[in-house]
């Protein structure tokens, strides 16, 4: 069997730089997972130039260029810049 993904509306903000530097103003949502404790699901630390995203599978990186997502159920994550392309259209 075959199946499609229902459309969905998800916010996002693209990484640049440091934690404050995205694309765009910063949402509510981003500048609260930057203060939850380092490690907690849903916080965003940054470290080295990259991103750390602790999500409910773990620990994952964002790259300068990856786009940081915050899904239906208010989940956080990032994804790179070719499958957020692939994936997403402006709302």
């Amino acid at each position: 069997m075959r199946y499609r993904k229902k459309p969905v509306v998800i916010e996002a903000v693209q990484f640049v730089d440091e934690p404050t530097e995205i694309v765009g103003s910063e949402p509510e949502w981003y500048r609260v997972a930057r203060t939850i404790d380092h490690g907690e699901v849903g916080s965003i630390t940054y470290k080295d130039g990259t991103l750390r995203v602790f999500t409910l599978e773990g620990e994952m990186r964002a790259e300068r260029g990856d786009w940081i997502i915050r899904g239906l159920k208010g989940e956080v994550y990032p994804c790179k810049p070719d499958l957020f392309a692939a994936s997403y259209d402006p709302a």
